[in-house]
């Protein structure tokens, strides 16, 4: 079953900026440990910040997401103030999915890190590798690029999105596998969702970019004001 965990820093929190929520939501083979270093942040910024925890490897994108609204209908704090996500990887489409069925009517701001928005051609090349079969579960068959994949299913947002993403890879086979630019898992052309607000990439890697200070910082920004922070080159 899905975890929901309630993050404290141990600090007190103004109460008049404690009511919006985010809940964090981790990506493929991770925990909700990956997710520490942003929650730390946010509540310093005054956000409630919910982990959600979930088996990614055993289970499909449906039964994640059903863990998701289940847990999140169970906590009572997330009824006060806005309630954002802000996710890694597959936690994006398991958000965007939740979304589409049962949308909040508090619902405030998402940031997705590095989302296979339309899918992920590692997906395809390894769908019948019995490694990455045995190593993602169900889940890993749906991220494909196809037309049916889960992803290219779900369509476009009407809610603030803002999306980043990285252009740096610690995995040069899988790069070559990816069309453009990439994080060495999913393309940075493929991170775009319709109608997302904003979009940003970053040098950083897929397996890390929820870690980088710049990243967590970009994250607050969009949470706050709605848009990143758009840096001259």
């Amino acid at each position: 079953m899905g975890m929901l965990m309630l993050v404290s820093a141990g600090q007190s929190v103004p109460a008049d900026s404690a009511r919006d929520t985010v809940v964090l939501v981790h990506g493929m083979g991770r925990t909700k440990r990956s997710m520490n270093a942003l929650a730390t942040h946010l509540i310093q910024q005054g956000f409630r910040v919910i982990n959600f925890g979930y088996p990614s490897t055993r289970q499909s994108v449906e039964t994640s997401t059903e863990q998701l609204r289940e847990a999140l209908q169970r906590d009572p704090g997330c009824g006060s103030g806005k309630i954002h996500f802000v996710t890694h990887s597959l936690g994006g489409i398991v958000v965007r999915a939740l979304l589409k069925e049962q949308r909040p009517d508090n619902l405030g701001r998402v940031v997705m890190l590095s989302p296979p928005n339309q899918g992920s051609e590692v997906a395809d090349r390894l769908r019948n590798n019995v490694f990455y079969k045995w190593a993602t579960g169900l889940a890993g068959q749906q991220l494909g690029t196809e037309p049916h994949s889960v992803p290219n299913q779900l369509g476009g947002v009407d809610f603030p999105v803002g999306v980043i993403t990285g252009s740096r890879s610690l995995n040069p086979l899988f790069s070559m596998w990816i069309e453009g630019p990439s994080d060495g898992k999913v393309g940075v052309a493929r991170a775009r969702v319709a109608g997302m607000s904003d979009f940003l990439v970053v040098p950083r890697s897929h397996t890390y970019i929820m870690r980088s200070r710049g990243v967590i910082e970009q994250v607050a920004q969009f949470l706050r004001e709605g848009r990143f922070e758009h840096l001259p080159a």
